[in-house]
């Protein structure tokens, strides 16, 4: 997947969660439809919900679990920052063999 691939994505998975942060739908008492607030159904949108970001409360409604999806930021952060020292120490080995 490209940078820009995965950047459209993850800007898709926020604008979906915002949607439901927005509907307030963060329990499965106020679990709503996503047609409902203007959220398509999509590889994005079944994304969130195979990684329980998005949970079935019932009758095609779904609400956001905001632990699963701040876990789901730590670890793409922690993914992010990990690749960004190994890029690091690979230019230091390069910048080392090369002087």
């Amino acid at each position: 997947m490209g940078t820009s691939a995965a950047t459209l994505i993850i800007a898709k998975e926020r604008h979906i969660v915002r949607a439901f942060q927005r509907a307030g739908a963060t329990t499965p008492a106020s679990a709503v439809t996503p047609a409902s607030i203007g959220v398509a159904e999509h590889l994005v949108f079944r994304r969130l919900r195979d990684r329980a970001i998005l949970r079935e409360a019932g009758r095609n409604t779904f609400y956001l679990d905001a632990m699963s999806w701040q876990a789901a930021r730590a670890v793409r952060r922690r993914l992010v920052f990990i690749a960004l020292v190994i890029v690091l120490i690979g230019s230091v080995l390069l910048w080392r063999a090369a002087g």
